[in-house]
């Protein structure tokens, strides 16, 4: 309780302060959704965000140093899968991000353990079960900068982490009731099939291909595609739609259309 305590009181203090106009700028610049929110959901994002990035050790691999810009950048492309989740959870088991200048290949011992996802060389993200998030900056750039591909490592692999929090990284995330997550597993478990049929045939897919990889990607290219490309995942699949607004209780759908 001493813990809680000393925690609410330290982010009380850090969103006391001003939020800095260097940062509003790398959030502008960097983070395109950011223009598409609403004024109320942009607060949040700002709050979450210093949050996220003040409580993480960062650390820039391969010579890559770690910026402002790099840290406001990956918080808030994170902590858009927090706008709707009560709370100031902000990922919190969570301890350090490693950030690489370029897609990575990593050593043989990382590459063999179970608790990785995204395995595969060379990659431009990788999430371990409680942490590290492994990122490629530029890759978490194009993610920011482009915001209507379906693509987005971050968003990617924080869903990963949001995964974990039910105790593995097998496509349930935790849900509040359980007949929300009997709907969940009655929905993902029906599109996933459908998914992994579709892409034996070789037929085009709404959901990037990856997605048919395992039901943990499912959840993860799902959430990319939910966040960037929600007109056409709601048209598509439409009840897979209505379990991800279920789980992170936004609806982007609604959102003004965001600069390219």
């Amino acid at each position: 309780m001493l813990f809680s305590w000393l925690k609410r009181r330290r982010r009380q203090k850090l969103l006391a302060e001003p939020f800095p106009d260097e940062w509003l700028q790398h959030l502008e610049r960097n983070v395109r959704q950011y223009a598409c929110l609403r004024p109320e959901q942009q607060d949040r994002l700002r709050d979450l965000l210093r949050i996220f990035a003040a409580e993480r050790t960062w650390v820039g691999c391969a010579g890559f140093v770690v910026t402002d810009a790099v840290r406001v950048t990956v918080a808030a492309q994170a902590c858009l899968l927090l706008l709707g989740i009560e709370g100031d959870w902000c990922f919190d088991p969570l301890r350090s991000i490693l950030v690489y200048p370029d897609v990575m290949a990593l050593p043989p011992e990382m590459q063999k353990h179970e608790v990785i996802v995204d395995e595969g060389l060379p990659i431009s993200g990788q999430a371990w079960y409680r942490g590290p998030v492994i990122l490629s900056w530029p890759h978490v750039l194009m993610g920011g900068r482009h915001p209507h591909d379906g693509h987005n490592v971050v968003l990617h692999e924080f869903a990963h982490q949001i995964d974990a929090l039910s105790g593995a990284m097998g496509g349930t995330p935790p849900l509040p009731t359980r007949a929300e997550h009997d709907r969940w597993e009655t929905v993902m478990a029906r599109e996933y099939d459908a998914l992994t049929a579709a892409v034996r045939r070789g037929r085009r897919t709404v959901l990037d291909a990856y997605a048919a990889a395992s039901r943990a990607e499912c959840f993860a290219v799902a959430t990319e595609h939910f966040f960037e490309q929600p007109h056409r995942v709601h048209l598509h699949h439409p009840e897979l739609y209505d379990v991800l607004r279920m789980l992170y209780r936004v609806d982007p759908a609604e959102w003004p259309q965001c600069p390219s």
